[in-house]
This record gives structure tokens, sequence and C-alpha cells, in this order.
């Protein structure tokens, strides 16, 4: 009798859907049209309750930012089930999944970096995230491709992601299917490129 308790599982569940409002308003208005007040009435909680989790707008922004990060890691992680050249090859397509290519998804990037360039805290939390992301595609690399050094990894690693960003950024005017078929097409081949000695090598073969 007295008081009721909220378990874990309830917080975390209240959590996630003021961090998904938030995520909701960024993609459809920017940070603009974020406030505590407007997560509040999207998530469909009380303002109190988003004040509790989060001390200010910041805060939230941080928040889901981080949460767009470990979205963006799960893209990359290992699968112990499947063999290397295969866990890279599910990772790199991935990305072009019927969930991520949504006007919802692809608006939230585009903010997403916009946030980058507008605050010096958001750019910090911008760039840990693409450096983990780098470092998770660079092992799946490194793993496919053990002949290659990890400086070459993560160069490979960095040259698919411009290839994915660039995939993100057209599929908004509404790039057909085989488009992003061969834009993963070309992350593949970036991906498993022989090490650029045997390359070498064997063009002297063929000059002989």
């Amino acid at each position: 009798m007295g008081t009721k308790t909220v378990n874990s599982g309830e917080q975390i569940d209240r959590q996630s859907r003021i961090l998904e409002a938030a995520l909701d308003l960024l993609s459809r208005h920017g940070i603009s049209g974020v406030n505590m007040r407007a997560v509040a009435r999207e998530a469909g909680v009380a303002l109190g309750l988003v004040n509790y989790y989060y001390e200010d707008k910041l805060s939230l922004i941080r928040a889901a930012l981080r949460r767009v990060d470990e979205h963006d890691l799960m893209l990359v992680a290992p699968d112990p089930s499947s063999d290397p050249d295969e866990q890279l090859r599910n990772a790199l397509r991935r990305v072009a999944g019927a969930e991520l290519l949504t006007t919802r998804y692809l608006s939230l990037r585009l903010h997403l970096w916009a946030l980058a360039q507008a605050h010096e805290d958001f750019a910090e939390i911008n760039a840990a995230a693409f450096d983990r992301y780098l470092d998770g595609l660079a092992a799946l690399v490194s793993n496919a491709n053990p002949g290659l050094s990890w400086g070459e990894c993560r160069e490979r690693a960095a040259d698919i992601v411009v290839v994915q960003n660039g995939m993100w950024l057209t599929a908004l005017l509404g790039v057909d299917k085989a488009s992003i078929q061969r834009s993963i097409a070309r992350t593949e081949e970036i991906a498993f490129a022989p090490p650029r000695g045997n390359a070498s090598q064997d063009a002297g073969l063929l000059k002989e």
C-alpha cells in the first residue's frame, strides 16, 4: 500500500519514447522545432517527465545524437555466426535497408550534420561517433582482408562512407533502386580490393 513504484523497464520505455520524439521533431523541423514542451507533447508524456530525464534542451539533443550513434554502430557490429566476408557484405548492404531509406531518417541525417556545424558540443559528439563508425567498419574490412594494414582499412572505410553518405543524400531525391544497388556494389569493390602491394605485383607480372 502506499507509494507506487515505477520499474526500470517502464523508465527505459518512457525515456526511449522521449528520445524518439526528439528525433522525430528534429527530422521534421530541425533544432528550431525541438523544445521540452514540444517533445513532451510528441512523446505523449508530461512536461515534468521530460525535465526529470533531461536538464535542458541541449542535454536532450546530446542524448538524441548519442542514440543515433548507437544505431550507426549496430550497422557495423560484428556477427560471429557469419564468416568475415559475409559480415562485411551484410554491413555494406545494411545501410540501404528499407528502414533507413525513408524521408524521416534521411532528413534526420541532414539535420544532424547541420547541428555539428552549429554547436561545439554537437560537433564533438558527431566527430567521436564518426570515428567509432569508421573503426567498426575498418575492423570488418580488416577481418575480411587481413593483408591490409590498419591504415589502409581506415582509408577504405572512409572512402566507403563517402559513397554511403552520397547514397543517403541523393535517396531524398528519389534515386531508383538500381542506383542504390550500384552504390552498394561500389562499396564492396572498395572493401574487397586486393592490397595495393599485390596489385602492383600483378601488374609487374603482366608486363614480363
